[in-house]
């Protein structure tokens, strides 16, 4: 009888711990920081966009922006239809930390701004990311 207190006292202090237990982290939890940066070969225009945190965006099992594809696209069609920009090649940054995000943008401004032959602007803040239909 001793034995059955002892051992139900056990388990049930086991199964308290692994409840309590901090569950690992969801590698494709939601919530995202992108930017966006586009240039062409045959324009001295570089665009860059401000730092945005879109909470739809996900990160796949390999630690890759989910439809980061349609993300660069977003940002192409807007600047055909808005700056009249044609043959831009977009590329998207991301980061699920802001600070981090931003000081590679700031390392990239600084690269092409050394040159001084590129002519650098800021997409209008009204552009926005959304996520892509899947």
């Amino acid at each position: 009888m001793r034995y059955t207190k002892i051992l139900c006292l056990l388990l049930v202090a086991v199964t308290a711990v692994s409840a309590f237990a901090k569950q690992p982290k969801d590698k494709r939890k939601y919530g995202v920081y992108l930017a966006g940066v586009s240039a062409s070969f045959t324009d001295s225009l570089v665009y860059f966009t401000d730092v945005q945190f879109l909470d739809s965006a996900s990160v796949d099992d390999k630690g890759m922006l989910a439809g980061r594809s349609m993300y660069s696209l977003q940002l192409k069609e807007y600047l055909e239809q808005n700056e009249g920009g044609r043959n831009r090649t977009c590329f998207m940054f991301f980061s699920r930390k802001r600070k981090s995000l931003q000081n590679e943008i700031d390392k990239l401004r600084e690269k092409y701004q050394k040159g001084s032959s590129l002519v650098l602007r800021d997409v209008d803040p009204e552009f926005k990311f959304v996520k892509p239909e899947e």
